[in-house]
């Protein structure tokens, strides 16, 4: 036994520093050490980070107006703010304005490729908030969130409602096929298989996002999207670990959520499949002025679909009237979502 231990001990010891030194690698914010601020094409985050800004003005007026309302966009996992360049076109149209910047680890921003961490993702969406309520006082301002831009809208919203000093609360929530696949839901071998790799080999690049799944019917989109060189195509493995504890921090925040929202969903999404959607749509509050919206011939990048443009207009039309029915009618197929999704969807849920 004495011999045993001799051998096996040092042995444990040392597999257990090998994967000590193989965790999976975060890059948060830095301390603070200026005053967020809005410069230019740019946020600068309270660390000093710059973080590249999209805007599209609003038409209205000739450009000149006053917004109807403001949308903070936030992108999808491996993407970036281009995202939302089409969408944006049709609410600038429609009076909305429109921000998206690249979020840490993508596109543009500092640490490329690295995962900044649930909290630093949060955070930057709160200063957002406050530096554009600041921008544009007195006007409507929303948080969209696309796939991983979703939960971190999600966990953003949860942590405001529990200190609303945060920043002022966003006057509607847009969660666009928000990435909702918690740890619960893809079971203890997959659970087992996501732990080895990301503190085995956390620095192992995955394939493309989506590669097992069809993730548009537009295939010119996914050439294009395949080409683009600041789309994040093979992200580290821990990566992917951190999305996973984001989408734990999503669905743990939906029941906090204390703005009217509008949640969109493709019913060909296999990304995040229909159990997760299911069990977070189960946990968010009811509210007359939510609505539920079901896309049949929609995939997981909604906003880029062959059929996207009546998701845009959607949105729009949620903006100007929170009860009346979308113009798409995909709220309104109550039998289809009582077959698909079963009793959730009553009077309450805004689901037709």
């Amino acid at each position: 036994m004495d011999r045993l231990r001799i051998v096996f001990v040092p042995w444990l010891m040392a597999l257990l520093s090998a994967l000590a030194a193989c965790a999976p690698v975060v890059v948060p914010a830095g301390p603070a050490v200026t005053v967020p601020a809005l410069d230019g094409s740019r946020i600068v985050a309270a660390d000093g980070a710059s973080l590249p800004l999209r805007h599209w003005p609003a038409q209205a007026n000739g450009g000149d107006g006053q917004p109807k309302a403001v949308i903070l966009a936030l992108h999808g996992f491996g993407d970036y703010s281009s995202a939302f360049e089409e969408p944006a076109a049709t609410w600038a149209a429609q009076g909305i304005e429109t921000y998206a910047y690249d979020q840490r680890g993508f596109g543009d921003a500092p640490h490329r490729g690295r995962w900044a961490g649930v909290d630093a993702l949060a955070d930057d969406a709160l200063t957002a908030l406050r530096l554009l309520a600041a921008r544009h006082p007195g006007t409507p301002i929303y948080l969209a969130g696309e796939s991983m831009g979703g939960a971190v809208a999600l966990v953003a919203l949860g942590r405001l409602a529990d200190h609303p000093a945060l920043a002022p609360m966003p006057v509607g929530a847009i969660l666009i096929g928000p990435a909702v696949r918690s740890r619960d839901t893809i079971g203890a071998a997959g659970r087992a298989g996501l732990w080895v790799a990301a503190h085995l080999l956390p620095w192992h690049p995955v394939g493309p996002t989506s590669i097992d799944f069809q993730p548009s019917d537009n295939r010119e989109m996914l050439k294009k999207y395949a080409k683009d060189p600041k789309v994040l195509h093979y992200p580290r493995t821990d990566m992917v670990w951190g999305l996973v504890d984001l989408m734990d921090a999503a669905k743990q925040a939906a029941p906090k959520l204390a703005t009217p929202y509008l949640l969109l969903y493709g019913l060909n999404d296999r990304v995040v499949p229909e159990g997760p959607m299911r069990g977070v749509i189960a946990a968010l509050p009811r509210r007359a002025d939510s609505r539920l919206a079901f896309y049949a011939k929609g995939y997981h990048m909604l906003l880029r679909d062959l059929d996207a443009e009546a998701l845009h207009r959607d949105v729009a039309a949620w903006i100007a009237d929170k009860n009346a029915p979308l113009a798409s009618g995909a709220d309104r197929r109550r039998a289809d979502l009582q077959a698909l999704w079963g009793s959730h969807f009553d009077s309450r849920s805004g689901g037709g």
